[in-house]
């Protein structure tokens, strides 16, 4: 009796464990399934993306395009847009083959509107600013082949202090469809004190009604942690205070918006805020950097520097097509810090999944002195004796064929190199 009592006890125990091994199992991400062993599934965890998606069938890779903030600020106006001159930005855009590249959406942020509403309520555009209103620049930028974006506020005023859209949601989703807008930056500032997850909503419903598909990109600042609630409301959400033009803001945002990693993918991202490439506050290394890891935490790259005026290095970094392929990969799965040494962590090893069972790999030299970063083939998820063979994404160039185990690369400071590491398995699973 007690031998059977056993066996019975030991039955329950097995039939309980496999119960939660299937549970386990329900819960990995489907983009997961996409790449060959030996990836480690905990390394690039996903199981939180997809819970609540929006589902408007855009930024199934993150949104690319211009915002005017970083470099003008208030200071914008359809001149700058659109009239004889100096290079215009939309035709900036067009020439230097950005848009080739997908950088198709100009946005407009704050400041384009008028200080009040009209009679009727409605929102109107700065007479002296935008004189031809926003429905004229929409379809010269429309000419182009590109795609307008507007800023709005889920609260009572804008940052800058025009109206917001706060229960005004669906006059001002209507009226930016009848204007041909393709994107909605929708900010956080005079929010009466109300939820973010109160306000973001209303809009989203009100933008699908219009029954035109445009990208919600809602900027809650990272402050109740959207990443948790947003993936149902918007296609990206800021998961970090705004970004300014320095080496400290670049660093700690990246630090910030890599703790949402496991909660982005294609049709929501997390957004760590615009790129500051080009504007002046940092070397061409620090400017470098930026961009890789932005590409490689799959954020929205959004130019913000003047690109009618860009510099040969600002160029050649913006249009590295090779580092804005990761960024814009089908698989969209934000690559992560997996590994650090160092003093207080600033030799850093970032990496992330692509498809084809390839993996992109950024060594990050955050140091004040050159050194040599080190990734073993283990903290990769990948076997030690597998052969792998890796490609420099700024060199454009292969490195070699057949590194086993683990690679190394001389980084100078503040600099970042970036790679591309193909197992053997993959080669030749692809080689026919």
């Amino acid at each position: 009796m007690a031998k059977n009592g056993f066996l019975l006890v030991y039955l329950v125990v097995i039939l309980f464990l496999w119960a939660i091994s299937l549970s386990i199992g329900a819960r990995v991400a489907p983009l997961l399934q996409n790449y060959a062993k030996p990836i480690s599934s905990n390394i690039f965890d996903t199981s939180n993306y997809g819970k609540l998606q929006l589902n408007n069938g855009l930024a199934r890779t993150p949104q690319m395009g211009w915002n005017s903030w970083n470099f003008f600020a208030c200071n914008i106006n359809e001149t700058v847009i659109k009239e004889t001159g100096l290079m215009l930005t939309a035709d900036a855009l067009v020439s230097t083959g950005l848009a080739d590249l997908g950088y198709v959406y100009l946005n407009i942020d704050d400041c384009w509107s008028a200080a009040t509403r009209d009679s009727k309520g409605q929102l109107v555009a700065d007479p002296v600013t935008f004189p031809s209103g926003i429905k004229a620049l929409a379809d010269y930028i429309h000419e182009k082949g590109l795609k307008l974006g507007i800023y709005s506020d889920a609260g009572v005023f804008t940052c800058q202090v025009r109206p917001g859209s706060l229960n005004h949601e669906n006059d001002d989703a209507e009226l930016f469809a009848s204007w041909g807008v393709d994107y909605l930056k929708y900010d956080n500032c005079y929010n009466l004190g109300i939820k973010p997850e109160d306000r973001y909503p209303p809009m989203r419903n009100a933008l699908n009604a219009t029954g035109r598909r445009i990208l919600f990109s809602l900027c809650e600042w990272g402050v109740d942690d959207p990443a948790l609630w947003a993936g149902h409301i918007g296609n990206s959400w800021r998961t970090t205070d705004d970004i300014n033009d320095s080496w400290a803001s670049v660093t700690t945002i990246a630090d910030i918006n890599d703790k949402w990693a496991a909660y982005a993918g294609p049709g929501g991202w997390n957004d760590p805020d615009m790129l500051e490439v080009g504007n002046g506050g940092m070397t061409y290394q620090e400017y470098r950097a930026h961009f890789s890891i932005w590409a490689l935490m799959k954020a929205p790259l959004l130019v913000g520097c003047d690109v009618r005026n860009m510099t040969a290095e600002t160029y050649q970094i913006l249009t590295n097509q090779e580092v804005v392929a990761v960024n814009q990969d089908r698989l969209g799965v934000q690559g992560r810090k997996i590994h650090v040494t160092g003093t207080e962590g600033c030799l850093q090893v970032w990496a992330g999944p692509l498809s084809g069972s390839r993996l992109v790999v950024a060594l990050w030299n955050r140091c004040t002195k050159a050194a040599t970063i080190t990734v073993k083939w283990e903290t990769l998820g990948i076997e030690p004796r597998t052969t792998v063979s890796v490609r420099d994404l700024w060199k454009h160039k292969d490195v070699s064929d057949d590194v086993v185990a683990s690679f190394s690369a001389r980084v100078d400071s503040h600099d970042c190199e970036m790679y591309i590491f193909t197992p053997s398995y993959t080669r030749s699973r692809y080689a026919a």
